[in-house]
């Protein structure tokens, strides 16, 4: 009796990384990849650590010498967070509280209304599908500055076909303001929402979806049961992306509330905060890092999720 030896050669090509991606997986992993990484880290990290130093320096040596003398000769206060916090006379509680207003629904709205386009663009066949598809991915080149000009007029003016008022016009002001930014950033997160969450949800096995059928289940039910619960970590992905971007949005949200401070968010009053001439930049450093803290606790609460969310759908095999 004969027994066969394995080609030792054919068992260790997988493993091997041959081909393309095996090329890259040991381009990433090299000693010259890591020393690249690193000098990125320092590059965003040192500007962060000089803001975050300033923070807690007295105003005059803020003015005068710059941060990195904080270690030759060290002094410490904590009057610019009280100065922030409590001081002034417009704190930063009420805007903190207009942040969160308008920050939550945008997301919520977006991973809302993404989630269900993605659902039908992936596994609903209707006629025009896949160029209403290429449109909505071709919108994400489209510049936001083009488009805030008519977004504004159409709050303004509403709109009106052949002389007949069919939306009507919008408040600018008040508490009608949040509307306003509510679907501005909806519409404006929309586009790269819906392609993450279709290159996700195009992934999952047909033969879920075909035994959800098998057992008389309709598009509500399957959006619901195995959809959703199978998108998490794309949602979620999403959801930091959302969130993180509209928290820290001043163009949108300065045009559509007025800067009014009953509406306005965070990143208004930092704006306002350095002063006219910037003679109060010390305010601005701890009005910077007081602002970081809810976009901070989000991305490490749900970071895991986030490469993960990213990436998934993008590769096959």
């Amino acid at each position: 009796m004969t027994t066969t030896t394995p080609n030792v050669a054919d068992t260790d090509a997988p493993s091997t990384g041959t081909g393309a991606p095996g090329r890259v997986r040991r381009r990433l992993g090299g000693s010259a990849a890591s020393i690249a990484a690193l000098v990125i880290a320092m590059l965003w990290t040192v500007p962060t650590a000089g803001l975050f130093i300033s923070s807690f320096r007295p105003a005059e040596q803020i003015r005068t010498t710059g941060w990195w003398t904080f270690f030759s000769a060290p002094e410490v206060t904590l009057a610019n967070y009280q100065d922030v916090l409590f001081g002034s006379d417009e704190q930063l509680v009420s805007y903190f509280v207009n942040s969160l207003v308008i920050t939550l629904p945008s997301t919520v709205f977006v991973l809302g209304v993404a989630a269900l386009a993605a659902y039908a663009l992936a596994w609903i066949d209707f006629r025009g599908r896949d160029w209403l598809f290429l449109g909505i991915f071709a919108l994400q080149i489209v510049p936001l500055q083009m488009s805030l000009v008519p977004l504004l007029r159409f709050f303004s003016q509403g709109v009106s076909l052949g002389g007949v008022q069919v939306l009507p016009a919008w408040e600018l002001t008040g508490a009608m303001a949040f509307t306003n930014v509510w679907v501005a950033h909806t519409v404006f997160g929309l586009p790269l929402g819906i392609f993450l969450l279709h290159n996700f949800v195009s992934q999952l096995p047909p033969s879920l979806f075909e035994a959800a059928r098998v057992d008389g289940a309709g598009h509500g039910k399957i959006f619901t049961r195995i959809v959703l619960p199978l998108s998490a970590p794309a949602l979620v992905s999403l959801g930091i992306f959302q969130f993180l971007w509209v928290w820290n949005d001043l163009l949108v949200a300065l045009i559509f509330t007025g800067g009014d401070s009953a509406t306005a968010p965070l990143t208004v009053r930092l704006a306002e905060m350095a002063g006219t001439r910037g003679e109060d930049w010390h305010r601005l450093t701890a009005g910077a890092f007081v602002s970081m803290i809810v976009p901070l606790a989000v991305f490490f609460l749900l970071q895991r999720y986030f490469v993960r969310g990213l990436l998934a759908g993008s590769v096959k095999g």
